[in-house]
């Protein structure tokens, strides 16, 4: 988990770079230490038809540049990795500005979620339809496939552009930081179980919702995979030492973070805590953890 890096360019808004002949990327203007330079839209398919993929904040600058990036260009379906604010709330006016559907990830809102640190759901979003696990979006020369990736949030699809071997990770995996994982939604137990899905899978590259793109996905996922169980490892080693509330493991854990990031290590922790507990192997008392 890191903070938002320093860019020695300025980042490339309101415009849109083509990332290989089927994919174009257009940034949305919310940087924060969670989207680092801001959220990643992707434009998959050809100048006949394509697909929008996590169109991101509903800002009228975004949007304009999405239109201009889109062109001539049927949009055949505008589809959400998961419903975070950062990622869905544009996919209604780009609709009615398209006539594209809403096609993706399940609608979820959590009104009694926690305080978070990351972006909170979207309650405006209303998709037309939804992909389960292995349903196509088809276009004129290309198929994304929706796989399911349940951990950051139960709702989360990655998509797989099976002609070029690309994958859109949303916020399941991000070149520049590990994701959230904020309970009662966010999952560890399932975060791992689809990290280890994507370790089997051969795409050739990543292009996820913030960071850049990642040449080396079978490389990144086995070391993320390794650092989850490496803070899994930490937060048994300090429980040896005696009962411990999750702010006392966060200052021991994560030393020198970001004061902005604490609120999410904090989640993170509780998420390794409560997959623990679940495997009987910690309990807790009012605010405290500790061995079984």
């Amino acid at each position: 988990m890191n903070a938002m890096a320093s860019e020695e360019t300025p980042p490339p808004y309101e415009t849109y770079e083509r990332l290989e002949p089927m994919v174009r990327r257009v940034l949305a203007r919310n940087p924060s230490p969670f989207t680092y330079t801001g959220t990643q839209t992707y434009l998959v398919g050809t100048d006949a038809e394509l697909a929008v993929i996590d169109p991101g904040p509903d800002e009228e600058p975004h949007l304009d540049a999405l239109i201009a990036a889109i062109g001539g260009a049927k949009v055949v379906a505008i589809a959400c990795t998961h419903t975070h604010r950062d990622h869905s709330p544009a996919a209604a006016p780009l609709a009615a500005r398209t006539g594209a559907p809403v096609i993706g990830c399940a609608p979820l809102v959590l009104t009694t979620d926690a305080p978070r640190a990351d972006a909170p759901f979207d309650q405006t979003y209303a998709p037309d339809a939804v992909l389960s696990d292995g349903e196509l979006i088809c276009g004129e020369g290309w198929t994304l496939r929706a796989i399911a990736t349940p951990g950051h949030t139960s709702n989360h699809l990655c998509y797989a552009l099976e002609e070029s071997g690309a994958l859109f990770t949303g916020d399941h995996v991000m070149g520049w930081s590990t994701t959230v994982v904020a309970p009662p939604d966010g999952d560890m137990a399932a975060y791992m179980a689809s990290m280890e899905r994507l370790y089997e899978r051969e795409d050739r590259v990543y292009y996820p919702a913030h960071g850049p793109a990642v040449d080396k996905p079978k490389q990144l996922v086995r070391g993320m995979i390794g650092h989850r169980r490496q803070r899994e490892r930490q937060i048994l080693r300090h429980l040896g030492d005696g009962a411990h509330a999750i702010p006392e493991l966060v200052g021991k854990m994560y030393v020198g973070l970001d004061e902005r990031l604490k609120g999410a290590a904090g989640q993170s922790v509780l998420a390794h805590l409560i997959d623990l507990r679940n495997r009987n192997l910690v309990a807790s008392r009012g605010s405290e953890w500790s061995l079984l």
